[in-house]
């Protein structure tokens, strides 16, 4: 998956998203950066304590409403977990992606990213 395209659908997205706030991009982007170290993964675990330290929240009621703002606006799914040493499960949403190649022919690569 192309890094650069992800992350500049992302910020085109943001641009005309007159309901996000600074807090809401910082958690994405922590979040984005969870992706990509899993390589993009269809689905990848998070722990709030690390996210909340990289996107620099402060309050656990913060974070926590971001990231039910980010689910409901659908920049992502979120499904809490109770398990303190599993995490959250987290589907990123592919901003701004086609399922085609540009000739208007499916492709099977980007397959694995579509929830």
């Amino acid at each position: 998956m192309n890094y650069i395209k992800l992350l500049n659908a992302a910020f085109e997205k943001f641009y005309f998203d007159d309901r996000l706030n600074p807090t809401h991009i910082s958690l994405y982007m922590a979040l984005f950066q969870e992706w990509n170290s899993n390589r993009f993964l269809r689905e990848f675990y998070v722990n709030r304590r690390d996210l909340m330290r990289a996107s620099k929240i402060g309050s656990k009621s913060t974070y926590h409403r971001c990231i039910r703002d980010l689910d409901g606006w659908n920049y992502l799914i979120y499904c809490p977990s109770n398990n303190p040493y599993k995490g959250s499960k987290i589907k990123m949403s592919p901003l701004g992606i086609s399922r085609e190649r540009i000739s208007g022919h499916y492709d099977p690569e980007l397959e694995h990213l579509y929830f």
